[in-house]
């Protein structure tokens, strides 16, 4: 029943259907996080094909687009830490934030930020 509401809907608004790799999904994902957000995977292949149909010029400057985000990153806590450990395969993990860990130590955790903030 869904398949048949999506080809409707998509002959309806002359819409188009578009695909995204596990790495572009994963590198969407994970740059989006960048920004303060915590996508999960499925907004994630929402992103990649944004980002290629605007490469691809099917999406212009001046069009305004909308992404709805249909789940929290926290529920998918095995991919991002994955992602971020550069633990996945077929995925190359170009905007990795791997965790530090640190003892709890404030002088420590400081230090940390200070060498990282450079």
């Amino acid at each position: 029943m869904s398949y048949e509401k999506a080809v409707k809907a998509i002959a309806a608004t002359d819409g188009i259907v578009e695909q995204a790799t596990e790495h572009e999904l994963a590198a969407a994902a994970a740059h989006a996080d960048l920004t303060g957000m915590f996508t999960c995977p499925h907004t994630g292949v929402a992103l990649a094909v944004l980002t290629k149909l605007i490469k691809r010029g099917v999406i212009k400057s001046s069009d305004k687009t909308v992404v709805i985000s249909t789940a929290h990153g926290l529920k998918f806590t095995d991919f991002k830490v994955g992602y971020h450990e550069s633990k996945l395969e077929e995925v190359t993990s170009e905007y990795a934030n791997p965790a530090v860990h640190l003892p709890a130590d404030a002088d420590v955790v400081k230090a940390e930020i200070e060498k990282r903030l450079g």
